[in-house]
C-alpha cells in the first residue's frame, strides 16, 4: 500500500514548485529534537526501522496521482514527475537504542530537494511517536530497579498500531513480556497474561474461578486477588496452590488499593503458607513515578504490569521535534528565526566516555566531514545509500545491549526519575565556524529598523527598537547568534 499521501498538503506543494522549477540538487535535512520535555534527562533513539521501510517503499500509485489531479488540481507535468519519483537519497542515523540529547541529530536525510522534502511529515512522526515512548518505558526500568515489567498498554494506546509499536519499544526498553498478542507473534516477544475480574464473577466464587483456571494453564497461573476482598483473595488464592501442588511459577495480581500495604499482608500470607517463591505481581495505574515510590519503600513486590501511563507517555506525550534543511547544493543552509534557529551543515555526534556519573558534558555536534575529539565515539551511521539500506534489519537484542550500554554511562542525575539533570551537548569550533560563516539572504527591499518615534529618542521604547533593529541587521549578516544578547 503506497503511503505517500501520508503527509501534509504543504510538503507536495513544495515539492511540486521544485519539480517544476528543476530545483532537484542535493538537500540535506537534520531530525533532532531542540529541547527535552521537563521530567526527562535524556531520550532513547528508536523508530529507524521502520524510517527506513518507508523510504525504501516510497512510491506514488496510480490511486495517489489521481487524486492529485481532481482533488488538488495538480497539472500534467507534475504528475508525471511524481510518478517516477523514488527516494534515491542517503540516510546517516543513530542506531535504535542509544541515548541521545536535545539538538542532537537522531538522522539526516540528504537526497534530490523534492525527495527530501516529501518524507519529513512520516519520519518526524514515526521517530518522535517511537523515542516519546522508548523514553518513558526506559524510566519505567529505571524505576523497578530490575523487577520484572510486563506491558499492559494495549487496550488504552491511541490506535492499535500504536499499541503494536508500544509492545516492540517497551521490550526494547527491558520489559520482560507483553499482554499484546499480536505484537508477540510479529516480533518474538514473551507473551503473558492473568485473568479479569469479570472471570471471578462468572464464576460466583474465587475459589472456584482460581481452580478453573489453574486446571487449564497450571504452570502459568496468577491469580487476580481483589474483584472483592484483596486479602481474603490471597488466602484463597493459597489454598489453591496448595492443594493443586501448583510450581513456584504461580503467584497472585495486586490491581487496586494501598499497593505497599497490600503487597506487604500478601507475601505474609503466601509466606505463612509456606509459598515463599510464590510471586506478587501488582498492577494499576502504574507509571515511573509510583514504581520508584514502591521500591523505594521496600514494597515486596516482584513484577509490575504498566500500561496506560506507558503506553501513552502521559506526563510527556509529545517532543519538541524537528526536521530542518542544514544544507542545499553544497550550501549551508540555515534559519534564524527567534527561539528555533537552527545550526547549518551535515552533522555528526562524537561522544567521549568519562568517569561514572560524571556531570561533564561528554557529547559534542560537529560537522559530518570533521575528524571529532580524540576517542570521540560518532553516533551517526550511513543507514541508508542510495535509497537501499546498508544492512539487514538488526534483532531487538541488538539495540536493547546498545540501550543497556548507554544507560550505565549516563550521569546519575540524568537517570533520576524525580527531577532529572539532562547533560548538555556542545557544539564544536568547526560548527560555530560554519555558523558564523553562512550567509543569511536579505532580499531586495527587506524591512529596515523602524524609524525614530516623534517621542523622544531617549524613550525607553525608541532604545528598545533600536537595539532590536541593530541585532537583526547582525544576524542577518550572519555576525550574531540569533540568541546572542
Amino acid at each position: 500500500m503506497s503511503l505517500a499521501l501520508l503527509t501534509d498538503l504543504y510538503e507536495l506543494n513544495m515539492a511540486a514548485v521544485y519539480l517544476r522549477r528543476g530545483m532537484l540538487a542535493p538537500a540535506t535535512f537534520s531530525l533532532f529534537v531542540r529541547q527535552l520535555p521537563p521530567g526527562r534527562g535524556f531520550l532513547v533513539a528508536a523508530g529507524l526501522e521502520d524510517c527506513l521501510e518507508f523510504l525504501e517503499e516510497f512510491q506514488f500509485s496510480d490511486a495517489d496521482l489521481d487524486y492529485l489531479r481532481r482533488e488538488v488540481g495538480y497539472p500534467a507535468d507534475t504528475l508525471a514527475a511524481l510518478r517516477e519519483l523514488r527516494f534515491t537519497g542517503d540516510v546517516w542515523a543513530v542506531p535504535e537504542g542509544r541515548v541521545v540529547l536535545a539538538h542532537e541529530p537522531l538522522l539526516e536525510v540528504t537526497a534530490p530537494l523534492p525527495e527530501a522534502q516529501l518524507v519529513e511529515t512520516v519520519l518526524l512522526n514515526l521517530v518522535t511517536f517511537a523515542t516519546v515512548i522508548a523514553t518513558k518505558a526506559v524510566r519505567c526500568r529505571l524505576a523497578a530497579a530490575g523487577r520484572g515489567l510486563v506491558d499492559f498498554a494495549l487496550r488504552r494506546t491511541q490506535s492499535t498500531a500504536a499499541g503494536l509499536q508500544v509492545a516492540r519499544l517497551s521490550a526494547l526498553a527491558g520489559f520482560t513480556a507483553t499482554s499484546n498478542v499480536e505484537a508477540g507473534r510479529r516480533y518474538g516477544l514473551p507473551v503473558a497474561g492473568t485473568m479479569a475480574h469479570s472471570f471471578v464473577e462468572a464464576f460466583g466464587d474465587e475459589e472456584r474461578a482460581f481452580a478453573g483456571f489453574a486446571a487449564m494453564f497450571p504452570a502459568a497461573s496468577t491469580f487476580l486477588v481483589d474483584t472483592y476482598d484483596t486479602l481474603t483473595g490471597v488466602e484463597t488464592a493459597a489454598r489453591v496452590i496448595r492443594r493443586l501442588g501448583m510450581p513456584a511459577t504461580t503467584g497472585v495480581r495486586l490491581d487496586s488499593g494501598d499497593l505497599d500495604s497490600l503487597s506487604r499482608a500478601a507475601r505474609d500470607i503466601l509466606d505463612r503458607a509456606g509459598l515463599a517463591q510464590a510471586r506478587v505481581f501488582a498492577s494499576g495505574g502504574l507509571d515511573e513515578y509510583a514504581i520508584a515510590r514502591l521500591v523505594a519503600a521496600g514494597a515486596p513486590i516482584d513484577a509490575f504490569g504498566v500500561g496506560t501511563k506507558m503506553g501513552v507517555s502521559a506526563d510527556a506525550p509529545y517532543l519538541d521535534s524537528a526536521y530542518k534543511l542544514v544544507e542545499y547544493a553544497g550550501r549551508p543552509m540555515l534559519k534564524t528565526s527567534p527561539g528555533k534557529a537552527t545550526m547549518p551543515g551535515c552533522k555528526q555526534v562524537f561522544r567521549s566516555s568519562g568517569p561514572p556519573d560524571s556531570a561533564d558534558v561528554r557529547d559534542l555536534i560537529g560537522l559530518r566531514g570533521e575528524p571529532g575529539p580524540a576517542g570521540g565515539q560518532p553516533l551517526l551511521h550511513p543507514v541508508l545509500l542510495a535509497g537501499r539500506r546498508t544492512r539487514p534489519p538488526e534483532p531487538l537484542a541488538a539495540a536493547q545491549a546498545r540501550l543497556t550500554a548507554d544507560l550505565a554511562a549516563l550521569p546519575a542525575g540524568a537517570r533520576a526519575i524525580t527531577d532529572p539533570v539532562a547533560p548538555t551537548a556542545a557544539y564544536s569550533a568547526a560548527a560555530h565556524r560554519l555558523r558564523a560563516s553562512a550567509a543569511v539572504p536579505v532580499p531586495a527591499g527587506a524591512r529596515q529598523p523602524l524609524p525614530p518615534r516623534t517621542d523622544s529618542a531617549d524613550s525607553p521604547r525608541h532604545e528598545v527598537a533600536a537595539n532590536d533593529g541593530a541585532a537583526r541587521d547582525e544576524v542577518q549578516r550572519g555576525r550574531r547568534r540569533p540568541d546572542a544578547r
